[in-house]
């Protein structure tokens, strides 16, 4: 691997502990590990990119995500519906999927990602039709060439006994349970730069026992993953946990086990006063999804308490079955605008969010070797271009770059490789993986 030295950008933003930020700054890159941060480095043998008119940030990291989703946006029928209608009309869809269906829509709503500017992603898969497994998203993260945090869900309540998921859906929860013990020990690197983590989540309260919950976090302690499920994500979802456990979300994740800095939810939309606190409290980190939450009519998740009250805080651009996008930057502009409509035009600044954006998703999935353009972190980078019309006639580039864009990176280093040039993918065929995509979607709707 040979190093690499991206020179002169307008501005670096370090993410480091004084959020410093460098005008006409340098980065140089060896074996996929920054080795220096500053002005007027040498290049010595290395490539160099040179960043003139660029903003470069940290890689920004999405929290959540479904990525077989993609294969599914738009669907009529679920277009105008709350969360559980809408999970009715389109599960009948997923149970058509397969394995080359996982696959494909996992190569596009990365691909997406990383347009996006994102280097690291989490997916919950909780549903595995027609011999679909978990391997099939990570064979396409390995194409890509994003850092990958995949999840084994799971769903064991179907409608039958009282959840939300058809029976043709679930999975029996012993078998649920060997296939989280084969995931993680296939495909499960603890060690520091590694490109594969594997979490554990099942899907919901809705739609998996409690036993199964426990146990989940059982195993996961065992074998040191982290663990990830929904949670208050809308007053239905609450409803649900009041008629069904007698308590709201936080205490249900607390009894169960599903607190503590190994474990992260999404949404949280719908947390009160004290469960932010026990999150606060126990380390309990939060994927924040700003524009599925607006797509279903969940509400604003109150993002501006949680960070005040020290909760980790990422974000997340959900399922495109839900958004309907996957761009990460543009879910970092809702997120602020959502803040400001709820709180107040002072109540989130474009550097807070932006630092939500990559260090703090970061922090969420555990991370301590990435979210900062610092010495000794992995080399995961942003070249944003505020030359074209977005960002024209801006006075402050890095607020810029939240405020009005591109919403499209320029250039993504993960891990000291390019995954996208000049705002082209260089790792897949884009044309022909979006064209089998086309192919797959069609067949699904006849």
């Amino acid at each position: 691997m040979s190093d690499i030295l991206i020179r002169n950008a307008d501005v670096v933003v370090t993410m480091n502990a004084r959020r410093a930020e460098i005008a006409q700054g340098d980065v140089y890159i060896r074996d996929g590990v920054i080795l220096a941060v500053g002005t007027g480095l040498a290049a010595c043998e290395a490539e160099v990119i040179d960043a003139t008119g660029c903003v470069v940030t940290p890689g920004l990291v999405n929290t959540h995500h479904h990525l077989y989703q993609t294969l599914t946006r738009a669907v009529p029928g679920g277009q105008d519906a709350l969360l559980f209608g809408w999970l009715k009309t389109l599960y009948p869809i997923w149970a058509k999927f397969g394995p080359e269906e996982m696959f494909t829509s996992a190569q596009v709503g990365l691909a997406e990602l990383a347009l996006s500017g994102c280097t690291m992603t989490s997916d919950h898969l909780y549903l595995y039709p027609n011999g679909a497994r978990l391997d099939d998203t990570i064979a396409a993260a390995g194409e890509v060439g994003l850092r990958f945090h995949p999840t084994r869900g799971a769903m064991s309540i179907g409608e039958s006994a009282g959840g939300l998921p058809p029976d043709s859906l679930v999975e029996k929860e012993a078998a649920i349970l060997e296939d989280m013990i084969r995931v993680v020990d296939a495909f499960h690197d603890p060690k520091p730069g590694a490109m594969v983590r594997v979490g554990l989540a099942p899907c919901s309260p809705f739609s998996v026992s409690r036993e199964l919950m426990r146990d989940a976090a059982l195993l996961a302690r065992d074998k040191g993953v982290m663990l990830h499920t929904h949670l208050a994500e809308n007053d239905e979802d609450v409803a649900y946990s009041l008629a069904r456990f007698g308590c709201r979300p936080g205490q249900c994740a607390e009894d169960l086990g599903w607190t503590g800095s190994d474990v992260w939810h999404a949404h949280c939309v719908k947390l009160e006063g004290s469960e932010i606190e026990l999150f606060a409290r126990s380390g309990t980190g939060v994927a924040h999804c700003p524009c599925s939450n607006c797509r279903l009519g969940s509400g604003i998740a109150p993002v501006r308490f949680m960070r005040d009250a020290g909760v980790k805080v990422g974000l997340g651009v959900d399922g495109s079955a839900s958004n309907d996008a996957g761009n990460l930057v543009a879910e970092a502009r809702m997120a602020l605008l959502l803040q400001r409509v709820a709180r107040g035009a002072d109540a989130m600044a474009a550097r807070e969010v932006l630092e939500i954006a990559t260090l703090g998703g970061a922090q969420v999935l555990g991370r301590d070797d990435l979210g900062a353009v610092t010495p000794g972190k992995r080399a995961d980078l942003c070249v944003w271009d505020l030359r074209g019309i977005e960002a024209a006639g801006s006075w402050d580039p890095v607020a810029a770059l939240v405020l009005c864009g591109p919403t499209r990176v320029r250039d993504l280093i993960v891990e000291g490789r390019q995954v996208v040039l000049d705002g082209q993918m260089v790792t897949v065929d884009l044309p022909r993986v979006l064209e089998r995509q086309r192919e797959l979607a069609v067949r699904l709707a006849g």
